[in-house]
């Protein structure tokens, strides 16, 4: 049987070179898996995988049933948007409950903390700039 994939085009798996795994260097594969991100334990509870671009950045949060990150405040631009569970959410004194397909834009230097309420939570973070130390798997701070 023929294929009909595309000449140059390959299947993910865990083999696929990933974008945002090699700073500094060139990748031939601009398609990504998830689960195929290195993880990076955050804080208790907290774990982290990314992917980026020179100008922009995601970040793919899980995080355990109750745990917390603390209020913190940092120079980029993020948007955050839950997709499973639901986070607590606190943007510069403000507090609401983010369930999935819900989010909130949180602007440079603003302080911010989230907590996980209900079960394990999911949730997709988008950065400008990319954050140099999520580039690093196994990196932490908020």
């Amino acid at each position: 049987m023929r294929s009909t994939r595309p000449q140059g085009v390959r299947p993910l798996g865990p083999d696929s070179r990933t974008p945002g795994t090699r700073p500094g260097k060139e990748f031939d594969m601009t398609f990504f898996r998830i689960a195929d991100l290195p993880e990076a334990r955050m804080m208790t509870g907290v774990t982290r995988r990314a992917v980026w671009l020179n100008g922009v950045m995601l970040t793919f949060f899980s995080f355990a049933s109750g745990a917390e990150v603390p209020e913190h405040a940092h120079p980029h631009e993020q948007i955050t948007v839950i997709s499973k569970g639901a986070l607590e959410f606190t943007l510069a004194g403000e507090t609401r409950l983010l369930r999935a397909g819900e989010g909130v834009c949180i602007p440079a230097n603003v302080p911010h903390s989230a907590r996980a309420t209900e079960g394990p939570t999911e949730a997709v973070d988008a950065w400008h700039p990319p954050r140099d130390e999520y580039r690093q798997a196994g990196a932490g701070q908020p």
